[in-house]
C-alpha cells in the first residue's frame, strides 16, 4: 500500500564543517525475514521532489514483491529528515550528500550510516536578466544557498562560469564580497534557506542570477531558457543516498537500499528528468 504523509516545516541555518560518517554498506541481509505476504513497513523522510518520487516509484511498482512497505514522509527542509531519524519518528531518510551528512554528524552528534549514491542534482545558476554568463554586470545581486555546503558549491558553479576565480574550500559569501581578486565584477552576493532560494528568484526582480538546487528547481517547474550555467554531473561527489541510524540495518532497510540501485530505477530517473535535473548516480 501506497502511504503518504506532507509536512509543512520551516528551514533552520545552520553551520557546518566536514567529517567523517558511517558505513556506507548495510550489514543486513536484505532478502532475511521479509515475507511478500505481510510487508515490512519503512517509514522514510525525503524530499518531495525527485527523492519522494522515486520512493513512491519504488512502493508502486517494486516494494511489495521485496517484502516491504514505503511509508514515504515528504519533508521540505533539510533539518527535519536528519532529526526525525535520530529521534527514531523515521527508519531512513532520502535527501542528503556525504559533505552535508558529514558536517550535521559532526555538529549535532548524530550516528548515522548511508548507502551508496542514488542521484545527483546538479545546482543551477538562473537569470532573467542575462542569457550568457559574458553579458554579466557588474555589481550584479547573486542569490545563494546559506549552508556552507551548498554555498561553496553554488559558487563554484559560479566560477566554472567565469563569474568567480580563485575560490577555495574556506569561502563564503563573508570572503568573496568585495575581493577583486575572487570577485572582479563585484558581484553583490545575498544568501537564503535553500527552500527561499526559488522563490526569492521567483519574486524579487533585483536577483540578476540565483544558484538553485536541483530538487527545487524540479519542483518549481521554472523555466529552462534561463538557464544560465549548471553543475557538471561528471564525477560529481554530490550524489544523494539513503541515510539510516548506524547499527540498526534492518533487512527491509538493505532491501530498500538495493531496490534504489536497481535497473527499473534508473530506467525511471533517465525517463523522468530528461532535461538533465535530475541525474543516476549509478
Amino acid at each position: 500500500m501506497r502511504k503518504k504523509l506532507a509536512l509543512a516545516i520551516t528551514g533552520v541555518a545552520a553551520a557546518f564543517a566536514l567529517a567523517a560518517c558511517g558505513s556506507s554498506e548495510p550489514t543486513a541481509d536484505a532478502s532475511a525475514t521479509l515475507d511478500p505476504a505481510n510487508p515490512t513497513v519503512i517509514k522514510v523522510g525525503a524530499s518531495p521532489v525527485p527523492q519522494a518520487d522515486i520512493l513512491n516509484f519504488i512502493d508502486e511498482n517494486l516494494a511489495k514483491e521485496a517484502g516491504i512497505d514505503l511509508d514515504v514522509i515528504e519533508i521540505d527542509d533539510y533539518v527535519t529528515p536528519n532529526t526525525g531519524l535520530s529521534d527514531g519518528s523515521l527508519d531512513a531518510n532520502y535527501f542528503q550528500t556525504e559533505a552535508y551528512l558529514a558536517t550535521e554528524m559532526k555538529e549535532k552528534g548524530y550516528e548515522f550510516a548511508h548507502g551508496a549514491g542514488v542521484h545527483v542534482e546538479p545546482m543551477t545558476v538562473f537569470s532573467k536578466q542575462f542569457k550568457d554568463a559574458k553579458d554579466v554586470a557588474e555589481g550584479t545581486k547573486v542569490l545563494l544557498n546559506n549552508d556552507p555546503v551548498n554555498q561553496i558549491r553554488g559558487m563554484r558553479v559560479l566560477e566554472e562560469a567565469g563569474l568567480l576565480q580563485n575560490l577555495s574550500d574556506d569561502d563564503s559569501l563573508l570572503t568573496v564580497n568585495g575581493n577583486a581578486d575572487k570577485n572582479p565584477l563585484n558581484l553583490e552576493i545575498t544568501d537564503a534557506n535553500a527552500e527561499q532560494v526559488v522563490q526569492y528568484y521567483k519574486s524579487d526582480d533585483s536577483i540578476g542570477l540565483a544558484v538553485i538546487n536541483g530538487n527545487y528547481i524540479v519542483q518549481a517547474n521554472l523555466n529552462k531558457d534561463e538557464m544560465l550555467a549548471q553543475e557538471s554531473g561528471e564525477n560529481n561527489p554530490n550524489a544523494n543516498f539513503l541515510t539510516w541510524r548506524d547499527g540498526e540495518e534492518t533487512a527491509a532497510v538493505a532491501k530498500l537500499e538495493e531496490l534504489l540501485h536497481s535497473d527499473e530505477v534508473r530506467d525511471y530517473i533517465e525517463k523522468t528528468w530528461t532535461d538533465g535535473s535530475v541525474i543516476a548516480a549509478f
